[in-house]
């Protein structure tokens, strides 16, 4: 039968939330596709997290080696074409992150397979393949058809499938690695964060996010408080970044970054669709914003129509209070 392969894509001892997402997304192609679903596996010491990934997967390949311990997209790039052309994967899906956009690209190279970059939607149509990307700065949605091929390799955008709940119990396989020698064109040498800021948007589960409703760099620490309060995190859109406001590690969008949050306040925020595209497949979004025809209001679960100056902090004032009375009964 013929396979889907996911690559999973782990990083100082957690699986990425893509590898979840394109296992989603790949579960619904197989089934379209009357194909199987395989999770790749590469690492060292890497088959505790193969129990996890057969929850979403038919099938785990695992396959262990040294030279795999941490990612070097040489070693992957061996090691994938190998599996590739041994197993001859209808798909093999990768996500669209700094390891996939090194891996990728060259994988296509060497196998001579046709290959479609940061998409944020796939189908077969028969035989064909259709993928869906964005042009002009996310402005346009283009479908494009891949030219026919026995095996295909495309890269994900993150935050774009929404992960569902495991219904799999998928065999785990040991492999032997195909890696014979030594990794010589590129090699690890340490993991380096950024340093522009100490906190990932993308990790937090509540980000109160600002526009230039806020009139002033004064009243940034008004909705920095609302954001304390909710054990949230302060995040914005770009305007607030160029005005220099707020660092670009803060900013949500397509300049910016892509959330998923469980809760999305947008304040003062007029819901450009550069902004949108960055945090629409949040959980909840909820917008204040005083202008009634304001687009975001069109993406937003809840909307106050009203001045944030007057909303906000009333809404501090009401969160603290039922705070208290929680901690008192």
């Amino acid at each position: 039968m013929k396979e889907i392969f996911v690559l999973a894509e782990h990083r100082q001892g957690q699986i990425r939330d893509i590898t979840f997402e394109m296992l989603t997304k790949g579960e619904e192609l197989a089934e379209t596709t009357d194909t199987q679903l395989t999770a790749i596996l590469l690492g060292k010491d890497v088959k505790k997290y193969a129990e996890t990934l057969s929850k979403y997967a038919e099938k785990v390949l695992l396959i262990e080696d040294i030279k795999l311990e941490n990612f070097n997209s040489e070693a992957y790039q061996q090691t994938l074409s190998q599996l590739i052309i041994k197993k001859k994967p209808l798909l093999t899906l990768i996500g669209h992150t700094s390891y996939g956009v090194d891996l990728a690209p060259g994988l296509a190279t060497k196998l001579n397979l046709p290959l479609a970059t940061d998409c944020i939607d796939l189908k077969f149509n028969g035989e064909t393949l259709l993928v869906t990307r964005q042009m002009y700065g996310g402005k346009v949605n283009v479908r494009a058809t891949i030219r026919k091929s026995k095996s295909y390799i495309i890269t994900v955008r993150q935050s774009t499938f929404t992960v569902q709940k495991p219904t799999m119990n998928g065999e785990i396989i040991e492999m032997s690695s195909s890696l014979s020698e030594e990794i010589s064109k590129k090699r690890f040498i340490k993991y380096l964060l950024p340093l522009s800021g100490d906190i990932d948007i993308t990790t937090a589960d509540i980000l109160v996010s600002i526009g230039r409703g806020i009139k002033d760099v004064s009243n940034k620490p008004m909705v920095e408080e609302l954001a304390k309060i909710l054990g949230g995190v302060l995040a914005c859109s770009r305007p607030i970044v160029d005005k220099g406001w707020l660092s670009s590690d803060r900013q949500v969008g397509t300049s910016g970054k892509t959330v998923k949050s469980k809760l999305y306040f947008a304040i003062g925020i007029s819901g450009a669709f550069q902004h949108v595209l960055g945090m629409k497949n949040s959980d909840l979004i909820i917008a204040i914003n005083k202008d009634p025809n304001a687009p975001i209001f069109n993406f937003a679960n809840y909307g106050v129509v009203d001045d944030l100056f007057k909303i906000v902090p009333s809404l501090k004032e009401k969160i603290i209070e039922l705070k208290s009375a929680r901690s008192q009964s």
